[in-house]
């Protein structure tokens, strides 16, 4: 418990004061995002504004993580590392993405291959070192390995974390779309896998501990934790109006997060309700695509990512900031829900 407490208070404060930092740094170099020109009108005025805080929120998550262990006392385990590179790595493609759009000042930074090809390296690297040095199970899971426990052999669960992966990158990087949006729903999701990892780590510890069979539980726990700090820090300055955008470098870094920690907590299908507000921006996305092309133009939303049609019906950009928090938290209390029902269900039926 101490460690969770330390690896939070950490993160918080090196996410806070390194985002501080970052806005004057590049205010005065005058490195800016650049706005799409497809986008609401309305979001032309914050052209100019910081960019790539993402580095921030990954040094934040990673110095409080590591410190935390010296601090707090605690393990560093293989899995806490694996997951801990895993979201620099999704920070570098970012990074690498930002870099390109301000230094060409454009909104467009790598082209789709080679930001695939980068994401793909991250995912595949992950999933080997996890089938070669965690205790990761590889049957699909929903709460725990064993449910509903149909196992893809090491090259199916390989490419089954991939998509995993591929999929929760991608949908953190369209909800970055509004300031604070992505930050503040991430803090829910990574608070469901803080309980989560917690959760686990306590049942390892009594006669209960065979259901899950994840004996790093409390070391991504800190993980999960550390991602909570560093969110909240650049959060401070990220919220509406926001002073400065985390922009690639950090939703891929919350993405590939959040991925590797549902792969190695055993919980791979309860991520799409924990993050489900990724995968309805995703979807949005999707069906908006697919309408146009069937319909011969139309469009299905007034703009997406969904975000924007909420928007363009008016809500002010405050508001659907809220109540995408509100949703993110319920969903986190569903899925939470969930994870209780299943091990209440699964002790009695040993009792």
């Amino acid at each position: 418990m101490i460690r969770l407490l330390v690896a939070a208070a950490l993160s918080f404060l090196f996410a806070a004061v390194g985002t501080r930092v970052l806005i004057d740094v590049l205010t005065r170099q005058r490195i800016g995002q650049p706005i799409r020109e497809d986008g609401p009108q309305g979001h032309m005025t914050k052209a100019g504004t910081p960019t790539m805080g993402g580095i921030a929120i990954v040094f934040g998550a990673v110095g409080g993580y590591l410190l935390s262990d010296l601090v707090g006392g605690g393990v560093v385990t293989r899995s806490g590392l694996l997951a801990m590179a895993t979201i620099c790595g999704g920070g570098l493609v970012g990074f690498l993405d930002d870099w390109l759009k301000v230094s060409r000042e454009r909104s467009l930074g790598l082209n789709k291959r080679m930001k695939m090809a980068g994401l793909l390296t991250v995912a595949i690297g992950f999933a080997i070192v996890a089938l070669n040095a965690t205790p990761i199970h590889t049957q699909i899971s929903f709460t725990r390995w064993s449910s509903p426990g149909i196992d893809l052999g090491s090259v199916g669960w390989t490419v089954w974390a991939v998509l995993i992966i591929l999929a929760m990158s991608n949908g953190v990087n369209l909800t970055d779309g509004l300031d604070g949006l992505a930050a503040g729903t991430g803090i829910f999701s990574f608070a469901a896998y803080l309980v989560i990892g917690f959760w686990i780590f306590r049942q390892t510890n009594s006669a209960n501990g065979f259901i899950y069979d994840v004996p790093h539980a409390l070391d991504l726990a800190v993980v999960a934790v550390a991602m909570i700090g560093a969110l909240a820090g650049f959060l401070w300055f990220n919220a509406a109006p926001a002073e400065i955008f985390m922009g690639d470098t950090g939703s891929l870094a919350i993405g590939t997060g959040l991925a590797s920690l549902a792969l190695l907590t055993n919980t791979h299908l309860l991520l799409p309700i924990l993050g489900g507000i990724y995968v309805a921006e995703t979807v949005s996305v999707m069906l908006q695509v697919g309408w146009f092309k069937a319909s011969g133009g139309k469009r299905l939303f007034r703009m997406a990512p969904i975000h924007h049609h909420f928007e363009l019906l008016g809500w002010r950009e405050t508001k659907v900031i809220i109540r995408f928090w509100l949703v993110a938290g319920a969903l986190t209390a569903l899925g939470l829900g969930l994870f209780y029902a299943d091990w209440v269900d699964n002790v009695e039926l040993v009792r």
